[in-house]
């Protein structure tokens, strides 16, 4: 059986020493880059290897292409390969952040065809109150071929740009609602919201316990939220392109697949003067 969406703790607990399991963790704070890596360093659940946001998840940023660029595929796949992702492996990836960072491995997974990777349901919050295994011990990794397929990529500034006027595209901003209207903007230099861009902030996916809502709750919100648009009219963003991935897993829990993610999101779209702003 493979997992594609999400894995409760005792799944996990049950397949710790299977070798065609690969637990990653990618915690990590925008306003304290070096968190993850130190939090992991301390201690993760065993067997689970290190991603970091900025440098694995993410590519170069030049100023102009947002806080969290697009990885360049290549390099990703290489990476993937050293940790050990061969076609069989089911991935499950974890944070402490109510998967905000989870969720975007997530996409880049499904993104080259991948379609064993699962969020761990609650993060690392949830393995903890279980009573889960912790270590400091680095996990033993073999490299494999990590075989990528030619998917299609997110969705570009153009794309949006050209989209704007037609009433063939649903935009979802995943921030928090204050961030949307524009205020307490603190991250990105201006504040705002794409025209015509609704807001779902992506913590409104999950319980009070930090666990994805279920699906026929999940789909009686996001039917709310499209309106009668089709789930491939939706795009997708966020801030840079990191918080938008959880909507897109909730709208696939949901069983609303075939939304796309626009990767610049807010970031990339506000540093341009010439395009306009809500």
């Amino acid at each position: 059986m493979s997992f594609t969406t999400l894995v409760d703790v005792a799944t996990l607990a049950a397949h710790l020493g299977d070798l065609e399991w690969r637990v990653i963790d990618v915690r990590h704070q925008l306003s304290d880059v070096g968190y993850g890596e130190r939090a992991y360093s301390e201690s993760h659940i065993p067997g689970a290897v290190f991603l970091h946001c900025d440098r694995d998840l993410s590519g170069p940023v030049t100023g102009a292409n947002g806080r969290h660029p697009w990885p360049e595929r290549d390099r990703l796949v290489e990476r993937l390969g050293e940790i050990g992702i061969g076609p069989q492996t089911q991935v499950v990836v974890y944070d402490d952040a109510q998967g905000m960072i989870a969720g975007r491995l997530w996409v880049l997974l499904r993104w080259l065809g991948h379609e064993r990777v699962a969020l761990l349901d609650g993060g690392l919050q949830a393995w903890r109150a279980a009573g889960g295994a912790m270590t400091a011990l680095p996990p033993k990794v073999h490299a494999v071929a990590f075989n990528a397929s030619a998917e299609v990529g997110p969705i570009t500034t153009d794309d949006v740009l050209e989209r704007l006027e037609t009433p063939g595209m649903r935009l979802v901003d995943a921030r928090s609602p204050d961030r949307y209207r524009g205020e307490n903007e603190t991250i990105d230099p201006v504040g705002g919201h794409i025209p015509g861009a609704v807001n779902r902030f992506f913590r409104d996916n999950l319980r009070a316990d930090g666990r994805y809502k279920p699906a026929a709750e999940l789909r009686a919100e996001w039917l709310a939220v499209l309106a009668g648009a089709l789930p491939e009219q939706v795009i997708h963003q966020c801030g840079s392109g990191v918080s938008a991935c959880h909507n897109m897993l909730a709208m696939e829990i949901a069983g609303l697949p075939g939304s796309r993610l626009y990767a610049g999101s807010w970031s990339e779209w506000c540093v341009d003067p010439g395009r306009p702003i809500a």
